[in-house]
């Protein structure tokens, strides 16, 4: 009788077990959820029968001890699919499917009558899934202070990854398997991030993998709305990843009211890489656009005084270090350095240059008062975005560039102070509004002012979605470097027309630079979460050339910046390299001048993560087709059919390609260009030099 009574209990302790699954609209994906028997959510995920995470547990924990991660009962199940169309006002592809089916949890906590959703949408490519807080709980305010989801592995993956750095994502990919991952062992001066509290084994996602079978899965998130930014702690003997978020200057890392919910945490999985780039379910899982009349936010291709001061040709302040603020100098007595580059009389020359060639923009840096004294003082107001330097006449270059049907585009650098950004912002977008600045250029380089903040932060997302959306009523775009990486949210606020977000061309001026694989890696990461300002173009490859004792370089060959235009999606493209570096390539050049920005359709025709990748895309306003193909450090050969060309139609090809002895260490420069009739039924061979690339149009012929 003793014995009964003992199992009698057990019994009473545990809960009821709960599973059901859910697939993708082509059965391929399948999603299993489930209650254990102590009421812990559980979920896993399998493509065409291989278990892809295998069971991980899902849960939150609040501040004061609550966890929601077990006790829970189920209440109900909701079910529902989606198949619909929409149109983006900027993008890949002009019209895009939103297919899936989704099931919803409602679940309860047993002895906090806490209610807990757990949703799951699940797309041909992938599996989406987020946390719902629902009004009717009795807490309606409440801090997070763990996000308790785990991505069980089930290999050892071939992944490439970047330290998880709260303040940066500047960071070279490294490529190794899980169990090799190891913060401790790299060299970190190939980032330039604070190396905020960087744990050894965490990683930053987007994270893109390779499992031995050929399988490729890669964990990010979308709609990353009023919370941090996820990082992934990593076992690398389980394989076991889990969310880490980055924390606020207490330790606290999220606070929400009822009703809210998490960000969607996504697994993308394919036995084909091609179908990880054109995945369009991070973008799907962002709300529809918010802004009514979209009209004015358009593509824009500019060039801009940037790329000089990287080479040091010239500086982005005033005066010099001489002459520094924290000297106690008045701007007025400052005496000119004489390497100012924003000044009247060069930024006309810019606007020259963008007006003969049909370029939308030009970009300023360093036009402002308070670059003498910004970088790594963590000062509150270095900046206030509205008063010029005297060699700067805003009002003069304004009507300039308008005779010249040329745009500027305005730059903010807030040296990571956003309470005072915050704060002169109205001023700021009204004095680009004054004088006509469709765009700007946000930067936060630094430490985050809040002090104690991180970039990763829920007080950074919300100040970046802040910013995007008041400039939206300014009816300005935004492009935001050394910024939280996007997930998407271009899809509801597409003035939000570009970001940095990662380690872009610059740092091949200055640094180690950036390896040849680096921007074959781009697009499985960085790049599924919104466009990328990488700022490409650059044709005076080795720095050399404007100092014979500077060794550094630019890692691809000049017909690769070509290709990037097309491999790198942006509706925002700088061609950034010197004025006079492309009048000595014109040839060249005019691919830049040619390539669209916004597009009707684009078709990924090859891809391999770390190694190449090739797409073709048709100009949303004209019959016309534009194709990159680009290589890492391999020379590499091969053959494309033009079955993506309309049938029956002939085309001009103009193929921009590397030299028979181009490679990008030895000789960067050597490329050749030709000209073919082709058809639908027509193929061409590339050759693709080390760290190489070809850049080709497809021009209709009537």
């Amino acid at each position: 009788m003793k014995k009964i009574s003992i199992i009698l209990l057990l019994f009473g302790c545990l809960y009821k077990t709960f599973a059901q699954d859910v697939t993708s609209p082509s059965k391929n994906i399948k999603v299993n959820f489930s209650l254990t028997e102590k009421g812990e959510p559980t979920y896993q995920v399998s493509y065409k029968e291989n278990t892809i995470i295998s069971k991980s547990k899902l849960g939150i924990s609040v501040k004061d001890g609550i966890a929601l991660t077990k006790d829970f009962s189920m209440i109900k199940t909701e079910k529902k699919t989606v198949n619909e169309t929409w149109k983006p006002v900027l993008g890949e592809d002009s019209t895009i499917t939103n297919h899936y089916n989704e099931i919803r949890f409602f679940l309860n906590q047993k002895d906090t009558n806490t209610k807990l959703n757990i949703v799951f949408k699940v797309f041909d490519e992938g599996v989406a899934f987020r946390y719902e807080f629902p009004i009717d709980n009795e807490v309606k305010y409440f801090v997070i202070s763990e996000e308790n989801t785990e991505f069980t592995l089930t290999g050892d993956h071939k992944t490439f990854w970047i330290p998880g750095d709260y303040d940066s994502q500047e960071y070279a990919y490294n490529e190794t398997k899980i169990s090799e991952i190891d913060n401790a062992k790299l060299d970190l001066e190939n980032g330039v991030g604070l190396k905020s509290i960087l744990s050894q084994y965490r990683v930053q996602s987007p994270l893109m993998m390779k499992s031995s079978s050929g399988l490729y899965i890669n964990i990010f998130e979308a709609a990353v709305l009023n919370y941090p930014v996820m990082h992934l702690d990593v076992d690398i003997d389980t394989f076991q990843l889990t969310a880490n978020l980055a924390p606020n200057a207490i330790g606290d890392k999220a606070y929400l009211r009822t009703p809210s919910q998490s960000p969607w945490r996504t697994i993308m999985v394919s036995d084909d890489a091609k179908d990880i780039l054109s995945s369009k379910m991070i973008l799907n899982l962002n709300e529809p656009c918010e802004i009514q009349d979209t009209s004015w936010i358009k593509p824009m291709k500019y060039i801009g005084i940037w790329w000089e001061m990287h080479i040091g040709i010239s500086t982005w302040d005033y005066a010099g270090s001489q002459n520094a603020h924290n000297a106690g100098t008045a701007v007025g007595n400052m005496i000119p350095s004489g390497k100012h580059g924003a000044t009247t009389e060069n930024t006309k020359k810019y606007i020259d240059f963008a007006a003969k060639h049909g370029f939308d923009g030009v970009l300023v840096e360093g036009w402002n008062v308070g670059w003498e004294d910004w970088y790594g003082k963590w000062k509150e107001d270095v900046f206030d975005f509205i008063t010029p330097y005297p060699d700067f006449n805003i009002k003069e270059i304004a009507d300039y560039a308008k005779a010249k049907g040329v745009k500027m585009i305005m730059h903010n650098e807030t040296s990571g102070s956003v309470a005072n950004y915050e704060r002169h912002l109205d001023r700021a977008l009204g004095l680009m509004k004054k004088y006509n600045y469709p765009a700007v250029k946000s930067g936060y380089v630094g430490r985050i002012i809040p002090r104690g903040e991180f970039h990763d932060g829920q007080t950074m997302v919300n100040h970046l979605n802040f910013v995007t959306q008041r400039a939206a009523e300014y009816n300005i775009m935004v492009n935001s470097h050394e910024s939280v990486r996007p997930s998407g949210y271009h899809r509801t606020y597409p003035n939000y027309i570009a970001s940095e977000a990662a380690r872009g061309n610059e740092f091949n001026a200055w640094s180690k630079g950036n390896p040849p694989e680096h921007e074959t890696i781009l697009p499985f990461t960085r790049l599924l979460g919104g466009p990328m300002d990488y700022t490409p173009g650059i044709f005076e490859l080795k720095m050399s050339a404007y100092d014979p004792t500077k060794r550094e370089q630019v890692h691809t060959t000049l017909a690769k910046q070509l290709a990037l235009y097309v491999t790198l999606y942006s509706p925002l493209q700088m061609a950034a390299d010197l004025p006079r570096n492309y009048e000595k390539h014109l040839d060249a050049f005019q691919f830049i001048k040619d390539v669209p920005l916004d597009w009707q359709k684009s078709i990924y025709l090859e891809a391999e993560p770390g190694h190449y990748i090739t797409v073709v895309r048709k100009d949303k306003n004209s019959e016309n087709w534009f194709l990159g193909a680009i290589t890492n450090k391999n020379a590499r050969q091969t053959t494309i059919k033009l079955d993506f060309l309309t049938k029956g139609k002939k085309y001009k090809a103009i193929i921009y390609q590397d030299g028979e002895d181009a490679d990008w260490q030895e000789n960067p420069k050597s490329y050749e260009i030709l000209t073919k009739t082709v058809t639908q039924t027509s193929s061409l061979k590339l050759n693709l030099a080390k760290g190489g690339g070809t850049a080709i149009s497809f021009e209709l012929i009537e």
